[in-house]
Order: structure tokens, then sequence, then C-alpha cells
């Protein structure tokens, strides 16, 4: 997601899902938009009146939106993008800083020794820290962990979803972070 996305909340004030200008200027324009954070930075200019004037709506980063609260726990899903950025792009073996593309998912608990495929049994590792680990558990291998996997909360989802999140936004979503802290984010 690299636009400005607007950050859609449930009138309870639970974060929901980002969503683009064009659909918040739905939202605003059908007046399902129940109150709104952060300063107005998006202008969506329309079209021209019979006098001249053109129309304009102001977004602003955060808006409550009209309709069911979500009582649901809500699955997040495991995906190396998400994975990676969580770990900040870091082998959770070696420390060193890779490209998406240099970085593989490993499995603390093998897989091959009935480990599981779930957030808290894997990290960010460097195909040659892969590669030697095996399926060894990090222990066996000589290899200890730089971090404590974590499975992130819905707030911290919605952080790793987005590469250009306003302040206004980022204040928002971290009152709903429980692992993510300080100026990771």
């Amino acid at each position: 997601m690299d636009f400005q996305a607007i950050l859609k909340i449930d009138k309870s004030g639970r974060p929901v899902r980002w969503i683009s200008k064009e659909t918040a200027t739905h939202l605003v324009c059908t007046n399902k938009v129940l109150w709104a954070f952060g300063d107005q930075t998006v202008a969506m200019r329309g079209g021209y009146n019979r006098l001249g004037e053109r129309s304009v709506v102001y977004l602003s980063p955060i808006m409550a939106v009209d309709g069911s609260v979500s009582k649901h726990a809500i699955n997040i899903p495991l995906m190396n993008k998400y994975l990676f950025r969580r770990d900040q792009h870091t082998c959770m073996y070696c420390g060193q800083h890779f490209s998406r593309l240099s970085l593989t998912r490993d499995h603390i608990h093998p897989r091959s020794r009935g480990g599981k495929d779930v957030w808290t049994n894997v990290v960010s590792a460097c195909k040659p820290c892969n590669q030697r680990k095996g399926a060894r558990t990090p222990e066996e291998a000589n290899m200890p962990l730089l971090a404590v996997p974590f499975k992130p909360t819905f707030s911290e989802l919605l952080y790793l979803q987005n590469h250009s999140i306003l302040d206004d936004q980022m204040a928002y979503l971290r009152k709903g972070f429980k692992h993510l802290a300080g100026d990771f984010a």
C-alpha cells in the first residue's frame, strides 16, 4: 500500500482497514462518516457547478464510519511481507539487514519435526543462516534468536501493511500495539 491511505475505524473506535482517498470521499459524500481525526491534509477535487465553482472534499487521515462493530477475533494472515516487516528486514540469527528478496521464513521448531507455520514459530532469516540452521532448532544449531517472535495485534498488522503512515494515524494505531514500541514505527 504505497498511496496515502485513510485509516477507517468503526463507530466504537476500533481500526478496521486502510481505504483509498476515493472510497473515503464516497463515505463523506454519502454521510457515512460519524467523526474524523487529524488535520485535513488531503483535498479531493471534483467537477464544476454552473457558476464555475469547483467542488472540494477535505479528508482527515482517520475516519469513523457508521456500520456494525466487529466482535469477532480477526485472523492475522501470516505472509512473508508482513513477517519481514515485523522483524525489520533483519535476520533473527546474524542480525544483518536484508532486502525482502534476500530473506526467508525460518521455522524455529522445524516443520519436518512437527513445527507449525504460525507467527510465534517463524522468524526472518537470511538464506545462509536458514541453510546453516537446517532442520534443527536454534539451540541444536547453536544459533540463538535475537528476538522473540510474536503474533501481531490487528493494529500492528495495519502498521505492517502500510509504508506511509501519517503521525495522526500512527498515534492512533499505537494504542493497540502490544509488541511494537518506541521508534520502531
